[in-house]
This record gives structure tokens, sequence and C-alpha cells, in this order.
């Protein structure tokens, strides 16, 4: 199986046979093959592994960074992969490997924004997370303080509080509800049809509720 369709355009010229490629002989990063043949699979290779001629070393064409990308494209049956070459000594070859693993480590996230972004995401494959995975993000992720606004949506006029809808929870005063995904897209379908018809999302939680009476009332 050739990987050049999964290669994009872009990156064609960089691409080398895998099997002329070394793994790098002590690498100390282990790395998730399955989510890697995952992405690969979904998304396709959006960046060159990065590889070292050798001729300092005496280790020709050793991968320096991409160790488990290039693992898990053989997995899948590709034979080439693109590539960017170095040509550095030992030294440089192990701080280019170390500090490719570091910075990964050192990194660290905006969790609610994370969320945001997995939540405009028709569906999790291809980014590494799974249900249980987000399920944990939304348990760590602090919710937004409620803002005071001069109108309820009811025409009273009154200060009110605006509670808000956070995906995986409900929240008004101190109360702090899970919903499930499904209840999630009833709210986001609920809430669409609003918009279209208000050309507003003021208003949209006493719709919620009167929505949710008539149903009652109606059963």
């Amino acid at each position: 199986m050739t990987a050049l369709a999964n290669i994009p355009e872009q990156l064609l010229p960089l691409a080398v046979a895998i099997s002329e490629l070394a793994p790098y002989h002590r690498n100390p990063r282990t790395g998730d093959l399955p989510a890697i043949a995952e992405s690969l699979t979904v998304n396709g290779q959006y960046r060159p592994v990065v590889a070292n001629k050798g001729t300092h070393t005496g280790r020709p064409n050793e991968i320096l960074a991409g160790n488990h990308t290039v693992a898990a494209a053989q997995q899948l049956g590709w034979d080439q992969i693109a590539v960017t070459w170095l040509d550095v000594d030992d030294e440089a070859a192990a701080r280019i490997v170390v500090v490719d693993n570091r910075t990964n480590d050192l990194a660290g996230y905006d969790t609610a924004l994370l969320a945001e972004v997995l939540a405009e995401i028709p569906d999790l494959v291809g980014t590494g997370y799974d249900r249980e995975s987000v399920d944990r993000l939304l348990d760590d992720t602090s919710l937004p303080e409620m803002l005071e606004l001069t109108s309820d949506g009811a025409g009273t006029g009154a200060a009110a509080t605006v509670d808000y809808l956070q995906w995986g929870y409900l929240q008004w005063e101190s109360k702090r509800v899970r919903i499930t995904s499904e209840e999630v897209d009833a709210l986001n379908a609920i809430y669409a049809k609003f918009v279209d018809d208000t050309d507003s999302d003021m208003g949209f939680g006493w719709h919620v509720l009167q929505h949710a009476h008539q149903e009652a009332n109606a059963a």
C-alpha cells in the first residue's frame, strides 16, 4: 500500500521510502501508536518527520522527530513518508530528540477553549480524544462567571443573572447538572431554530422552559 494518497501535494517532494529510514537508536519516548495511526488515517500526514543524514554519527537516515509516526505508518502499510533532513553530530541529534519530546511535555492547555474547539468538531475521530477523555476534561474545566444583565429576557427590566450552558453541563445558581451528548444535540437544535426565528438568543432560557412545560402538559 502506498502512502502517497495520504501525503498532501505540498509534502510530496519530500516523500522517501520508509524502508530507507532507521529509528533513533536510543529513543526514550513511548508513543500511542493506535492514536497516531488513527490520525494518519483520518488526517493524513500533515507535517514531515525529521531525519539525520548521519555523516557525523555513522548512523545513516536516523529519525530524530517522528519515530512513532513512522512506526504507525508502517503498521498501516505505508511504504513512503515525507521527511526533512538534517546532518548533525551525536550531541546535536540527542538534543533534538530530547527537546522535541520535552517541549510537548511542557505544553499545557486552555481547557475551556479546548473543550469549545472539541465541541465544534462533528465527531472525535482523528483528534486523539474519545468521549471518556472529553468528559474528564470537562470535569476539570471551571465554568465561567455569571453575568449580570439589565434584562432577564422576559420584559421585566429587572437585573437578572444569566446562567451559562456549557457543553456537558447545565448550571444555575449553585446547581450544576451533567447532561449527555444527546441532550446537548437536542438543545443545540432548539437553540439553532430559536435564533433563526428571532435573530437573537435573548430569551432562549425562557423559551426552553416554556417548551419543557408544554411537553409536560401534553403528556
